[in-house]
């Protein structure tokens, strides 16, 4: 089986709403991204609802003049107002803390090219109202594939035992037997 990423992005009536939350936030550079999509998609293709309350909406935006605190207020606010998402909601500027040896990122793409899994660096907006636009660096293929390596970020030894050890923790075969997964 094969989907149409973006088209079936836009058939979901949730995801479209959850977008447009975002998007009124008006936060610079910002997108929805990494397991929620990828699990969405991953869903889609296993014959299961897409759209899974359980997984955490990772929002990411970049703004180097909104403070680490004022995002935790920012995130406590869309929780309160949208109670039944899980909402995780990360200012760029601040991440790149996360990533051993990582140099401050420039944009949300540029931490989005970062994450530890090809299949995880997914992201989606709206642009001009009502239009998707994804970006996906490494392209499609591994998530539509239910391949799991990781970015060429985590290919050296130091960041490789971090991306082993976070693809052992999160038991993904265990939901979506189908994933072939690199170690």
């Amino acid at each position: 089986m094969t989907i149409d990423i973006e088209k079936t992005f836009e058939s979901d009536s949730e995801i479209m709403q959850i977008l447009k939350t975002i998007a009124n936030l008006e936060l610079n550079d910002s997108w929805l991204c990494a397991g929620f999509l990828r699990n969405y998609v991953w869903n889609v293709l296993s014959g299961r609802q897409g759209f899974d309350t359980s997984t955490d909406l990772d929002v990411i935006f970049y703004d180097g003049t909104i403070s680490y605190a004022q995002t935790v207020e920012m995130e406590q606010k869309l929780k309160e107002e949208h109670p039944n998402l899980n909402w995780e909601l990360k200012n760029q500027v601040y991440m790149h803390i996360h990533n051993p040896n990582t140099k401050p990122y420039d944009s949300s793409r540029e931490a989005i090219a970062k994450f530890p899994e090809m299949c995880t660096a997914i992201a989606a907006r709206l642009v001009d109202g009502n239009n998707i636009e994804l970006f996906l660096p490494y392209g499609e293929e591994d998530i539509i594939n239910f391949k799991v390596r990781p970015t060429p970020h985590f290919e050296s030894i130091e960041r490789r035992l971090i991306y082993r050890n976070r693809v052992l923790k999160k038991h993904w075969q265990i939901k979506w037997s189908q994933l072939q997964i690199e170690l």
